[in-house]
């Protein structure tokens, strides 16, 4: 080697050369920063800056990913979409269990998760509809659309609880489903305000005695 090409070769001191970010993984850490902060303040009062903080990428970096707080609102909203629905499987499609007690450990599964928070993160989809009116007119037919997943597959569950006789009711389980999430996106907003898994235990016990009491 060359006295030339030993210079040229040698490492340089101090920090290391400036990378660029990739965008890609930018944008999936914006969506996940935007998860954790609209969960716990709402679409409304969730700010830029207080997503990118948390990642400490400049603002510009935002206005490549997304074109506006909308467009990283509609992405964000989806992410959790998919997100809760891969939960909701990890859960209600455990054949080890029976139907109600995959629901119950579902149940048991979100109140250690709010509790982890110290229930300052609730569901987002519930923030989201607290601020309806007030939301872009884009919003209320994608949240209708996840409820309408989540519904789907506790209507699911609970068919298959019928089948197995657990069931006391005639109802269809798609109307059972709506009322479940009816009531637990109510429970999960008390859980929050009592800081406590007390309303979402209490809501389950009740809704499960309605439907398999005799």
């Amino acid at each position: 080697m060359s006295s030339e090409t030993a210079v040229l070769t040698k490492p340089r001191r101090g920090r290391p050369p400036k990378v660029e970010r990739d965008f890609t993984d930018t944008r999936q850490e914006l969506i996940r920063s935007g998860l954790e902060v609209i969960t716990e303040t709402g679409y409304l009062s969730a700010g830029i800056d207080a997503v990118i903080k948390n990642i400490a990428v400049p603002k510009g970096s935002f206005y490549h990913c997304f074109k506006s707080k909308q467009e990283f609102g509609t992405a964000v909203i989806d992410a959790y979409g998919r997100f809760f629905a891969h939960k909701l499987d990890k859960f209600l499609l455990d054949t080890q269990l029976a139907p109600l007690q995959r629901i119950a450990a579902f149940v048991l599964h979100a109140g250690q998760g709010m509790a982890k928070y110290d229930f300052r993160r609730g569901c987002l989809v519930g923030n989201l509809l607290q601020e309806t009116p007030l939301l872009p007119e884009t919003f209320p037919e994608r949240l209708q659309a996840i409820l309408l997943e989540w519904e789907s597959r506790v209507a699911r569950c609970l068919d298959e609880a019928k089948l197995r006789g657990e069931l006391a009711t005639d109802a269809p389980a798609s109307e059972l489903a709506r009322q479940f999430w009816s009531g637990w996106e109510g429970a999960v907003m008390r859980a929050k305000l009592f800081r406590s898994v007390d309303p979402l235990n209490q809501f389950w016990a009740f809704f499960r005695h309605s439907i398999t009491a005799k």
